[in-house]
């Protein structure tokens, strides 16, 4: 496992991701779930965000209010299906953010091969939430963060749906320090890298591709 685990069992998103796994929920419900579930993903994985007081005028009088301290956010989508978490976080973050990092894994080695990669210019000073929502073999989420820590990036955390046990373990390997948040830890991977018993491939049943 991973040193720095938070599994969501929040009834709502276990609800939701339970509406995701089956296998008869249409595409627009699928992609509207997935949404609905990154929301409330985001509202945890922002817990410890730290605060500043500020003076602000209510209609009635002036006050010390807090608001987020320091930079925002940004929200890093590893392609193509990190793209389905990215919309319900930024419900809850408009002002994020937003990179992308295209990975795709070749199908016989299970490695990761980076054909994109856009980040804002000033991630480095940024708090940094990977998305992906599966999390198998962890080769893709491992190759990920490591190009955002080249970046300079020190705050990270990595956010999926589901994670394998192979999955968890790659990453405590390489990136002990992230903390990883997701929704369900599965039983083990398949012998084509897929989640067992998982919710098939995401990204298809977010785009609909499959």
């Amino acid at each position: 496992m991973h040193p720095n685990l938070t599994v969501l069992t929040h009834p709502l998103v276990q609800h939701k991701l339970t509406l995701c796994r089956q296998q008869q929920t249409p595409v627009a419900d699928f992609r509207r779930i997935v949404r609905e579930i990154s929301l409330l993903m985001c509202y945890e994985v922002t817990r410890d965000l730290p605060l500043e007081e500020v003076p602000i005028q209510t209609p009635l009088e002036p006050m010390t209010a807090q608001k987020i301290s320091g930079k925002k956010l940004c929200l890093v989508s590893i392609l193509r299906a990190g793209n389905g978490i990215l919309d319900g976080m930024l419900d809850a973050v408009p002002s994020a953010r937003v990179g992308h990092i295209g990975l795709y894994r070749d199908p016989a080695t299970l490695q990761p091969v980076q054909y994109y990669l856009k980040l804002p210019e000033d991630i480095a000073s940024r708090f940094v939430i990977v998305a992906d929502p599966m999390l198998a073999t962890g080769h893709s989420a491992v190759a990920a963060l490591a190009r955002l820590k080249d970046a300079g990036v020190t705050q990270l955390s990595f956010v999926s749906l589901i994670a394998a046990p192979e999955g968890l373990a790659a990453m405590a390997r390489a990136h002990p320090d992230v903390p990883v948040f997701t929704c369900a830890v599965d039983r083990c991977l398949d012998e084509h890298g897929y989640i067992r018993p998982g919710l098939g491939d995401a990204g298809d049943r977010l785009f609909g591709t499959k």
